[in-house]
């Protein structure tokens, strides 16, 4: 242990140095370095197309589109399998499963995680509870706290509506991702599982006689995932870690954001390249506990609203249809609203099968219905609750615009201008002043909720984002440990530069695995279809006997 943490500082002693010795300005340096490349990422990605007066981005008419379908094609899974996926999260149909029960003590040695754990029954790694945990942890957090502050601020109370939306027909695409992850999973010579997207792609393609594009999109897709996991699953966290650390402790201007990044970087180095599993058992107990915190306060707070709860739904409701004047229109707040929901699920990324494909299970249906609750957790409860602390807030008395005015938004795309003196605040800071303004001093306990939130989607980000690297360059100790080298970097870069910057950088590499990923989903959707059956008609099998 002790060498490890050595190495992390000596990794980072020069630039402690060259924190210490900038007297000002290098937080502002690293923006104008970065800020660039979040620009041209987000003209690429979001790139536009027409559609009658409006200029929609095209990968989120793909996401719409595609996510419709399969809600569809699948009779509206979200619906007719929500009871079927409670069931198989909580054990009911274990003994069709194979391999050892869901509490067998072989699944949790030494407090493993899902890259480390081995595949003691060759039928997978983890319990579905456990693949869900995982995969939850590396999406319920902050695109919940700030990005839904974001959405709002942006698109006003309607952009809700269309996260809402987006959550239900997500759950359809993250359902058939998911079952395809297991179904086309590898297994290592050590018995390690690898799954994801490249996975599938590379090999359900070559099975429809489309080798050579499968592997081309496997390959697209491991280079975006990378991207993706040093963006939305590093850089944002880290940014609004930073954040909110800063405030709470009263730090402004230098390079105090480089510093706490530094900081940051160690906290997570120690994980990702010490391997100290304990670490990351812990944190994986203490998160779901903190999230618990976060829906209990958002609880109270509705409650102490009760009177405007009727006010709050009907400007949700009339604004998804009839926004407000200076929103953009109807499509203006549809798009906000999926984009933020889109950021905040992954549904369509296809980032969450790789947790979901280490599940042990011989029914590869099984998980992809597990992993459509996912989006609901996510977008239809956490998202919603987190909009309506944020709406109460600037509900004062007849004056639904009372603190800032939905759809002004400051110099960038992701700060919400204030009316008292005009100044612009970030995403993150709009939930803790909503939180604060009804349980005073809750902005203390929701630092510590972000930063380990942060902490775990960075955590689980790496496990993604090394995956895909392993893909792409082999599965040697010198490869992972430059890509851990350089997603510690990209926490340092999070935490010194600009909201607006990251959240364009973040918001493009994560939209960007939408691309190849649905390409794979529309190719091998029928695929899902089979898998169900089979799963389904076990079940009836076991019910009979």
């Amino acid at each position: 242990m002790k060498k490890y943490l050595l190495s992390i500082f000596t990794l980072f002693l020069p630039l402690i140095t060259f924190a210490q010795e900038a007297e000002k300005g290098l937080d502002e340096r690293i923006n104008d370095w970065f800020m660039p490349i979040a620009d041209g990422w987000e003209h690429l990605v979001l790139t536009t197309v027409p559609l009658g007066s409006y200029n929609i981005p095209f990968v989120v008419i793909l996401l719409v589109l595609g996510a419709t379908f399969f809600t569809v094609y699948f009779k509206f899974p979200s619906f007719t399998k929500f009871a079927l996926a409670i069931n198989t999260v909580r054990g009911k149909y274990d003994e069709i499963e194979g391999g050892h029960a869901a509490g067998d003590p072989e699944m949790a040695i030494d407090g493993d995680i899902p890259d480390t754990i081995r595949d003691e029954s060759k039928e997978g790694e983890v319990s579905h509870f456990q693949a869900l945990a995982t995969a939850v942890s590396g999406t319920v957090g902050l695109g919940n706290i700030a990005g839904v502050a974001v959405a709002i601020a942006l698109g006003g109370p309607g952009a809700t509506f269309w996260m809402i939306v987006c959550g239900l027909i997500g759950m359809s695409t993250k359902f058939v991702e998911c079952t395809l992850g297991v179904k086309y999973r590898d297994v290592g010579e050590d018995g390690t599982v690898y799954g994801g997207p490249m996975y599938y792609l590379s090999k359900g393609l070559k099975e429809r006689g489309f080798a050579g594009i499968g592997k081309v999109l496997a390959a697209l897709f491991a280079i975006l995932c990378i991207g993706a996991s040093f963006g939305g699953g590093n850089a944002f966290q880290s940014n609004q870690a930073t954040v909110q650390i800063s405030s709470m402790l009263g730090l402004e201007g230098g390079s105090m954001g480089f510093v706490i990044g530094i900081i940051l970087a160690v906290l997570v180095g120690i994980v990702i390249i010490g391997g100290i599993k304990r670490i990351a058992s812990i944190t994986e107990k203490i998160v779901p506990f903190m999230a618990g915190i976060y829906v209990l306060a958002a609880i109270v707070i509705i409650i102490a609203n009760f009177s405007d709860i009727g006010t709050a739904f009907g400007l949700i409701f009339n604004g998804a249809f009839t926004p407000m004047a200076g929103l953009g229109g109807l499509v203006g707040v549809l798009i906000v609203g999926f984009q933020r929901a889109a950021f905040s699920n992954e549904a369509g990324a296809g980032s969450a099968a790789i947790a979901h494909s280490a599940v042990k299970t011989n029914y590869p249906a099984s998980e992809g219905v597990v992993a459509l609750l996912e989006p609901f957790i996510d977008t239809v409860v956490i998202c919603t609750m987190t909009a309506l602390v944020i709406i109460f807030f600037n509900i004062d008395g007849g004056n639904m615009q009372s603190v800032f005015q939905y759809g002004a938004a400051g110099d960038s795309a992701s700060s919400v201008l204030l009316n008292a003196d005009g100044s612009s605040i970030g995403g993150v800071d709009l939930t803790s002043m909503a939180f604060d303004s009804v349980i005073p001093g809750f902005s203390y306990i929701l630092t510590i909720a972000i930063v380990l939130f942060a902490f775990s989607t960075m955590i689980s980000w790496s496990y993604y984002g090394l995956q895909s690297w392993k893909y792409l360059f082999g599965k040697g100790k010198t490869a992972d440990t430059v890509y851990k080298v350089l997603f510690l970097i990209f926490i340092v870069i999070g935490a010194a530069a600009t909201l607006d910057a990251v959240i364009k950088f973040s918001d493009a590499m994560i939209l960007a695995l939408v691309f190849p990923n649905m390409i794979g989903l529309f190719f091998l959707f029928p695929k899902v279809r089979e898998e169900m059956a089979n799963y389904v008609s076990a079940i009836r099998e076991k019910m009979i006997n």
